[in-house]
């Protein structure tokens, strides 16, 4: 890992309005000299066990179903089948260091998968996390405080740094500076204003910037579903559950099938929808200012859009006559949908560029879903994955393999 050059220390005597999360206090500079480790040791396969079962014993996790999936996610059996598939005996692979993640502002849990990407990747992690006060971020941290007073789990404790501050600390120079990795989970503008921080030479950046989902239904499937609230209930935690602010959170349904059934397939799978958010969701006054200023901007700038009545402003569907490639600056969050019927999957590839993300799915086979990635290669879209599944975390993020990338191969001959 990096040494602390004298620049970097007398900057971090200096930099303020740093709030110590866990552990409450630290010497940063001692805290950087731990070694790193192998990828998916026995040390943090045990801590991430004893994590979830901390959290279990939370019952605040039954308000906070994001929290709910972390702790699932972190138990034994889950992170065993993940080495299985990320990890090879015959290669003989350690943590880059210390990495410096930067948890995007509006997903509360994110920065607890970032934190544990870094730990099965073998690396010492100093993970700022939003500033915006989540009740999602006190559970974990107090799940992580209670593991870390055991013993035996004190070598992967002592590897892990929670911080919070605002643009006006020094931090994110100072941190920048030690890192060997630093991980940006952001917006565009935000991953340009980090990136004036400078790092090391022969450390690097791992960013995940602003990107757009979108979901295809196959009607002529659906009119046929036995439980279209099960997949209601799907979309529901793929969208409103982080109000459509997640990168995952589709904002534009293609329709495949034919007209009848798109028709059919339309009426229940938003009045099946609409139930759920009627009786699970609370929308700000503020957006519905912001769909329909959003609407209007789309009626200036796309030929043809039309809105479907609602009851309310629960959800705002606009309809699509045409396949435009700026789609995406057109989104708006809390329940704001643009609707296309496209007679062929292989019609959205021309909208489809680097920001684009995520692709769920309805009533589409893995075979025809093969085909169309290799036949039409669009030069976006990383993870296709069913409908209520586009929040489920990964250690393949955005085409790129965490384990690998965050870790370093040593050879031996």
């Amino acid at each position: 890992m990096q040494k602390l050059e004298a620049a970097a220390i007398h900057m971090y005597k200096n930099f303020n309005k740093v709030e110590f999360i866990f552990p409450k206090e630290m010497d940063i500079e001692a805290f950087a000299e731990n070694s790193s480790f192998e990828p998916f040791s026995v040390e943090v396969v045990n801590y991430l066990d004893a994590l979830s079962k901390e959290l279990n014993k939370d019952l605040s996790i039954r308000v906070y179903p994001d929290v709910a999936t972390f702790g699932f996610f972190c138990r034994r059996a889950n992170i065993l089948s993940l080495k299985k598939k990320h990890s090879a005996d015959e290669i003989l692979r350690l943590g880059r260091g210390l990495l410096f993640h930067i948890a995007p502002s509006n997903v509360a849990v994110n920065f607890a998968y970032s934190l544990v990407s870094g730990l099965l990747a073998g690396n010492l992690n100093i993970v700022r996390v939003p500033s915006k006060n989540f009740e999602q971020i006190d559970i974990i941290s107090r799940a992580i405080d209670r593991v870390a007073k055991h013993d035996e789990y004190q070598f992967i404790s002592s590897r892990i740094a929670l911080v919070r501050y605002d643009r006006t600390s020094s931090a994110t120079s100072y941190f920048s500076s030690i890192c060997d990795v630093r991980i940006i989970w952001g917006g565009d503008e935000t991953i340009s204003q980090i990136r004036e921080n400078k790092i090391p030479p022969r450390s690097f950046d791992v960013t995940f910037s602003d990107r757009y989902s979108l979901c295809a239904i196959n009607a002529d499937e659906y009119v046929n579903e036995t439980a279209p609230n099960k997949i209601a209930q799907g979309f529901y935690n793929d969208t409103y559950l982080f109000d459509q602010n997640a990168c995952t959170a589709p904002h534009l349904l293609i329709w495949l099938g034919s007209e009848e059934n798109v028709t059919i397939a339309k009426r229940i799978f938003w009045d099946s929808l609409y139930e759920l958010v009627k009786l699970k969701y609370n929308v700000q006054p503020v957006i519905a200012v912001d769909k329909l200023t959003s609407f209007y901007n789309q009626s200036v700038h796309m030929n043809q859009v039309t809105k479907t009545t609602t009851p309310d402003n629960l959800i705002w569907r606009v309809e699509l006559q045409h396949l435009v490639k700026n789609i995406d600056q057109y989104r708006c969050n809390s329940g704001y949908f643009l609707e296309y019927h496209s007679a062929l999957l292989s019609e959205i590839k021309n909208i489809i560029d680097r920001k684009y993300q995520t692709l769920s799915y309805y009533g589409i086979s893995n075979e025809d879903l093969n085909k169309f990635m290799k036949h039409e290669k669009p030069k976006g879209i990383d993870r296709i994955v069913p409908i209520g599944k586009t929040s489920d975390f990964s250690l393949n993020w955005d085409g790129i393999n965490l384990i690998n990338t965050l870790s370093r191969v040593i050879e031996v001959k």
